[in-house]
């Protein structure tokens, strides 16, 4: 593109700007803090339009009893608020159903940070707002500037107030417009004792706390700076939706281009500094050619260093991809409004400057309104330090893929021998041009510059007069020797270079598809030591040589994992380990770290935390694909790891939740529901021993009954505390055998016969019935539970009904009570620990420790069964329970 042509507008832009069509308009009134006026403006604002004939509706304002601001709420319709009644307390909240349906022009909702309560739509009125742009009604919204999610803690260090209630930043960057409510934090102070802002006493307590001057001048500061970064991002919007050719100096912006090099930590502090200085956005960029080969493990590494430092000096970072540097990096600076590039020269790039291709001197040529910082090298030595191609070298012998061209020239030359004795006046050059073409197809470019220097000699030398003599006898073979020579460097050049990029893009696909395979593996490794066993073996398989996986252990770190066997480590070779994993820097062999120990140990850098260790040993074979490789194993095995403790870390930590709240629940079964049935029999036994004989027979026997209900009552229930202890230790095991339901069913009736008291059970079984495999005292517990489950929630009078029916796969037992049901929001929960209703009919009958049917299940479960819950089931009221135990065979429906 031409200075002169003009720019096409960022089709990233317009799509975006598409997107937005038919959704409303959200303003936000950006405040430092409460006081400063946002609702008040809002309010003021909003009357202007209403004054212009526009529809505007108040859905929701927070006037805190401020005068002023209530007066300017006049004239504007109100929606009526939702009542919500929470913790026996009612709340008014937005209305947003009602908001939809009127959906006026412009809509005010007060407190954008707001959460609602409990049983409305959204939980944030953040999203209540996102609902209602997105149904295309236009909404103005307020917000403190320390409820923005990105700033909880800088606000919390500030004020040393943590804000729960938080907008995510991504909401507010997809506003259309935000309005800065700004006074000056002495002005703010004055509202605050004169009561414009809280009530006497609470402003008293602020003006000493919060209100501070300097934590309301932090906070204007912090207020402004978004407000500025706002209109920035709109800017860099409006002008990628237009085309314009940027940089615009309305901000500045730095971006900081790396390379492969040494020089690339020293650019990346470089750009640190003039952001502190700018107090300025910064981003370090590094351009991957696409055209050209891979770069070297070294340069990779040097690069991935520049772009984690400058993450850790507040920068974002990037990568850019194209064959023209200048080019990539000069688009980038126009489409994002960068005002300050920082890139770096080295010391031997005069001869480029004298052709007028040195980077600096191109893009000052290129970059157009951009400030250009040129970095030159401290050094013209090489950075030291650890590179991989210690660990993993060079093949020796690079030199043999030069013999192949020099044999296809050795080839021509005999061709042309025998066809210039065959023939006359043969054209002897186009063989030699061949046999180039043919090296840079097949060898490469160096190769087939090589054959067509060779072959521009052979062929003066033999072929051109006077022959047998690098003279050249007649400008004619001038002409053509020098047409010769150019068209095979020419062509040689083009064509090693296709080859190169062939070869480059399949190295490329080739590690993509091996990282991609050791990257599902290290995936699927759930245990920290199966990420590390997978990791030693990839880095043995990419290096060919032994790896080990060191990992932390009680303060020191340990080998974990190793390929192929497990080798032991001397002193030299731990001392390099723990610098590695102390220092997070490469030590061992190679290395400028302890470089006599016998292995090279790299550290494995997580995302948050270092993982351990990586134990690599020196080979002296390999290739620069093999060092890539193995440095984005480095990367991803540390993320596995690190992945694979964290998970460690929260199944742990989620045992102990739960084996905190069952002990809890247990404590309270404990102190209520086994204490109870003491309770009773101690009572019964005390007053047998101090008045049985006093006492009437008919009373004795009432006593003693008690005393037999309640210890049976207290077995129960511990019976079914050992029964879910065995479910959660894994140790039921059904014994399995060819069980008739109806059977089981009618031992689990006869069972809880004696407490049904003044309630029926009604049986309903089939005169044949189709066997099942199951464990039939396992089952008979199961339903046992059931049916005492159902007597505990059904009245005196009421009917139970235990039925068994069969399809054509299943046998189904179906317990039905006339109970008062169960709410229909706990149906999924009745199957859990400790899941009871309110209160039960009958506690005598025992309700229990509501373990009951949760051991169902268990049982019913390893059987290989189904347990179900359905309720109501007849005018709003009663339970059914359903068991469904699968048949050995499949029934034909005929025979039902």
């Amino acid at each position: 593109m031409t200075p002169d042509e003009p720019r096409r507008p960022d089709p990233d832009a317009l799509l975006l700007e598409a997107r937005k069509a038919g959704r409303g308009r959200l303003k936000v009134f950006l405040g430092m803090a409460p006081g400063v006026g946002k609702t008040y403006e809002m309010l003021a604002q909003a009357a202007r339009r209403k004054a212009d004939g526009h529809d505007v509706v108040v859905g929701l304002v927070e006037t805190h009893g401020r005068r002023e601001t209530e007066a300017l709420t006049v004239g504007l319709e109100t929606l009526a608020r939702r009542p919500i009644e929470h913790r026996g307390h009612m709340l008014m909240e937005f209305d947003i159903d009602a908001a939809l349906a009127r959906k006026p022009e412009l809509l005010l909702v007060d407190e954008f940070a707001h959460s609602n309560a409990p049983g409305s739509r959204h939980p944030k009125r953040w999203q209540d707002v996102e609902e209602l742009v997105a149904a295309g009604v236009n909404v103005w919204t307020t917000l403190n500037v320390q409820h923005l999610e990105s700033l909880v803690d800088v606000v919390w260090k500030i004020t040393g107030v943590r804000q729960r209630e938080t907008v995510p930043d991504g909401v507010i960057s997809r506003a259309d417009e935000i309005e800065i409510v700004d006074i000056t934090p002495a002005e703010l102070r004055q509202r605050l004792a004169e009561g414009k802002v809280y009530v006497p006493e609470t402003a008293r307590l602020a003006s000493d706390h919060f209100f501070k001057p300097e934590n309301l001048t932090a906070l204007r500061e912090l207020a402004l700076r978004r407000a500025a970064q706002a209109v920035d991002d709109e800017l860099i919007g409006a002008m990628r939706r237009a085309g314009v050719a940027g940089p615009w100096p309305a901000g500045e912006r730095i971006l900081v281009l790396v390379g492969g090099d040494a020089m690339s930590d020293q650019l990346v502090r470089t750009g640190r500094r003039l952001a502190e200085m700018m107090d300025a956005p910064w981003t370090v960029a590094h351009v991957e050619r696409s055209g050209r080969a891979l770069p070297s493990a070294l340069a990779l590494a040097k690069v991935n260093e520049a772009m984690k430092l400058g993450e850790q000096l507040g920068a974002a970072t990037l990568s850019l991809t194209g064959d023209d540097i200048v080019a990539v990096v000069a688009d980038y600076c126009g489409k994002n409004n960068v005002t300050q590039l920082v890139i770096g020269k080295s010391r031997d790039s005069r001869w480029r400057e004298a052709l007028r291709r040195s980077f600096a001197s191109a893009m000052m040529r290129h970059a157009e309104g951009v400030a250009l910082h040129v970095v030159t090298e401290r050094s013209s030595e090489p950075a030291g330090g650890p590179s991989l191609r210690q660990v993993v070298a060079r093949e020796p012998g690079a030199w043999r893929k030069y013999l192949p061209g020099i044999g296809y020239v050795a080839a021509a030359t005999l061709v042309a021998w025998y066809l210039d004795r065959t023939f006359r006046a043969s054209d002897l050059g186009m063989i030699f041009l061949a046999a180039v073409f043919t090296a840079a197809v097949l060898q490469g470019l160096r190769p087939a510059l090589l054959a067509a220097g060779l072959a521009f000699l052979v062929y003066n030398y033999l072929f051109l007069a006077p022959r047998y003599s690098f003279v050249i006898g007649s400008p004619t073979d001038l002409l053509t020797l020098l047409m010769f020579l150019a068209v095979a460097l020419v062509t040689g050049a083009l064509a090693g270079r296709l080859q190169d990029q062939q070869q480059a893009t399949s190295r490329r696909a080739a590690a993509i598809s091996a990282l991609l395979a050791a990257s599902r593996r290290l995936s699927a490794s759930a245990k920290k030591l199966d990420a590390a066993t997978a990791l030693a073996e990839q880095l043995s398989a990419a290096t060919g040589g032994k790896a080990m996986i060191l990992l932390p252990a009680a303060g020191e770190i340990v080998t974990a994992a190793a390929a192929p066997t497990m080798e032991t480590l001397g002193t030299q070779d731990m001392a390099a380990a723990r610098w590695a994993w102390e220092h997070g820097e490469a030590a061992g062999a190679g290395t400028g770290t302890l470089p006599s120990a016998g292995w090279t140990f790299w550290p494995l850098q997580g995302i948050s935390a270092r993982a351990g260790v990586a134990a690599i040993e020196p080979r002296p074979h390999g290739d620069g694909d093999a060092e890539r490789f193995v440095l984005a194993l480095l990367d991803q095995g540390a993320i596995a790891l690190e992945r694979a403790e964290l998970a460690a870390e929260a199944s742990e930590a989620d045992a102990l939740r739960r084996s905190e709240r069952l002990r809890t629940a247990l404590l309270n079964s404990i102190s209520h529901d086994l204490r109870t049935p003491l309770a009773g029999v101690l009572g019964a036994t005390t007053t047998l021993i101090e008045y049985g004989p006093e006492l009437e027979r008919p009373v004795q026997l009432d006593l003693l009954e008690s005393i037999r209900d309640e210890a049976e009552r207290l077995n129960r229930y511990v019976g079914n505390l050992l029964d879910m202890t065995k479910l959660e230790g894994g140790g039921v095991a059904p014994r399995t055998q060819a069980t008739d339901l109806r059977d089981v069913a009618s031992a689990a009736a006869d069972r809880v016969a004696r407490r049904l008291e003044k309630r029926e059970l009604v049986r309903d079984y089939p005169p044949t019935l189709s066997t099942v495999p199951a464990d039939p005292a396992l089952l008979e517990q199961a339903l046992v539970n059931i049916l005492e489950n159902a007597i505990a929630y059904s009245a005196d009078g009421s009917r139970i009904e235990a039925a068994v029916y069969e399809d054509e796969r299943n046998v189904v037992i179906a317990i039905e009570d006339e109970g008062k049901g169960i709410p229909t929001a706990q149906l999924q929960q009745v199957f859990e620990r400790f899941q009871r209703l309110e209160e039960s009919s009958d506690r005598a009958a025992g309700a229990g420790t509501g373990l009951g049917l949760a051991i169902a299940k268990g049982f019913v479960e390893a059987m290989g069964g189904r347990i179900a819950a359905a309720s109501p089931i007849h005018e709003g009221r009663g339970t059914r329970i359903l068991i469904s135990l699968p048949k050995e065979r499949a029934t034909p429906h005929w025979l039902l």
